[in-house]
């Protein structure tokens, strides 16, 4: 743990969405303002869609935090559903059970909570993330949600944010009545190199730095050059960086240990991985908008999402994810950072409602592999322990939810007694049952 070497009162480059830590560079600041629209105008249907880890989610979070309390709010993040599971899932949002009502009953208790509401005085949104996942008769089906009126003015308002797939989805034929309802369309970009390194400073402030140089200026460079901008990957490579900087008992960090990070993590530059990437037509990426005071933003640079960094062909771990006493799935450890989460871009996706979107992190570097809770819902155990930060051994095994996760060391000399169950074909004898305190 670096905190106390840094002074810093907590980790400043999680990868869980957090408000506090939103660091609002000029897209980013028009982007939460046509969110924010959506309260303004009666009319407000508004799409957002970035990259994969340029902070949609945590501009979503710092928006709904500062949602006032005339607004009742339905926000949605598992989007593979059908259209009678999205009308339930909207209506469980507002506090409705409406598992045994047949679709014309969803549409009717679902009108009727609109109306009641407006004749309250409240403003009803309904925001979607990883919206890029909704079927045609779900976006459909939202396309009639927001017709919903008072004969006046429209009474619910939306939100849609997702991945650039999106904007290809809403340009299909079918779609055509859809796209003039929304008023806004806007793409998030990664940040410049400015904001870049604004976005680090910003960040390290909020969690305690005080002004004290804790990144040398010799390291934004190196840093924007293999990140792109990108805050999932600048978050990334910074922690590591910090990381490398604690291991040789330095408070500051130096361009070397950025490129240690670096080596370590096998990065290639971010401009080698996404050379050759196609791209989607500039008239579907730039922010648009459309209906009353349509404006559009010509020359906004346009970003591919990053292709996986080069990770070593064989992986120093494995993760067995286990449930109800089987195995479900098996994921390698390269160096490098994985992601766990129940989020569709999680590296090891779990589909379970009490595992947050971006639930912990595993972190792994030729010597050791260390697991971070990424300020979980429900929080992550090991031995019916709660932890926040563990060095894995080989055998520890996981607890999040429902769900076990069996750590499999591969490092030559690392490894337990042989055991033909931790190849994956049956129980482990640390394997215990889940505990109520976590599920």
């Amino acid at each position: 743990m670096y905190l106390e070497l840094f002074k810093l009162k907590e980790l400043p480059f999680r990868l869980s969405p957090e408000p506090q830590f939103l660091y609002l560079s000029k897209a980013h600041a028009r982007a939460k303002a046509y969110m924010e629209s959506t309260i303004w105008f009666t009319d407000g249907f508004v799409v957002i869609t970035g990259e994969i880890g340029s902070g949609k989610t945590t501009l979503i979070e710092t928006f709904v935090a500062e949602l006032g309390a005339g607004v009742t709010l339905a926000q949605i993040s598992q989007t593979q559903v059908t259209a009678i599971e999205f009308l339930q899932s909207v209506l469980v949002q507002f506090g409705i059970k409406p598992f045994q009502m047949k679709k014309a009953e969803l549409l009717a208790t679902l009108n009727n909570f609109l109306v009641e509401q407006y004749e309250a005085g409240r403003k009803v949104m309904l925001i979607v993330d990883e919206a890029q996942n909704l079927g045609l008769r779900v976006l459909e089906e939202i396309r009639m949600l927001s017709g919903f009126d008072n004969s006046k003015e429209k009474i619910l308002r939306i939100i849609l944010a997702g991945q650039p797939e999106l904007n290809a989805k809403l340009d299909a034929p079918e779609l055509v009545q859809l796209v003039q309802r929304v008023r806004l369309r806007f793409h998030l970009t990664a940040l410049n190199t400015e904001d870049t390194q604004g976005y680090i400073r910003h960040r390290l402030e909020v969690a305690g730095s005080q002004g004290r140089e804790i990144f040398l200026p010799e390291t934004f460079e190196p840093i924007y050059r293999y990140t792109g901008g990108v805050p999932r990957l600048i978050n990334t490579l910074c922690d590591m960086a910090l990381m490398a900087a604690s291991n040789e008992e330095r408070d500051q960090v130096s361009a070397a240990d950025v490129m240690s990070a670096v080596d370590e993590m096998q990065w290639v530059e971010f401009s080698q991985r996404t050379a050759g990437v196609g791209r989607e037509p500039a008239s579907s990426r730039h922010a648009t908008a459309t209906g009353r005071g349509a404006e559009r933003l010509d020359n906004v640079p346009v970003l591919e999402p990053p292709a996986e960094p080069n990770r070593p062909q064989t992986p120093l771990g494995r993760l067995l994810v286990m449930s109800h006493g089987k195995t479900v799935s098996e994921h390698g450890l390269p160096l490098g950072r994985v992601i766990v989460g129940r989020a569709s871009d999680a590296d090891l996706h779990i589909d379970s409602p009490v595992i947050s979107r971006h639930h912990c992190q595993i972190v792994t570097s030729e010597r050791l592999c260390v697991l971070e809770d990424l300020n979980s819902s429900n929080g992550v155990y090991i031995e019916n322990k709660r932890v926040r930060r563990h060095n894995l051994n080989d055998g520890d095994v996981i607890t999040l939810g429902n769900h076990q996760i069996l750590y499999v060391d591969e490092r030559p000399g690392n490894r337990l007694g042989a055991d033909p169950d931790v190849q994956g074909t049956g129980s482990h004898p640390r394997l215990a049952p889940v505990s109520n305190a976590n599920s």
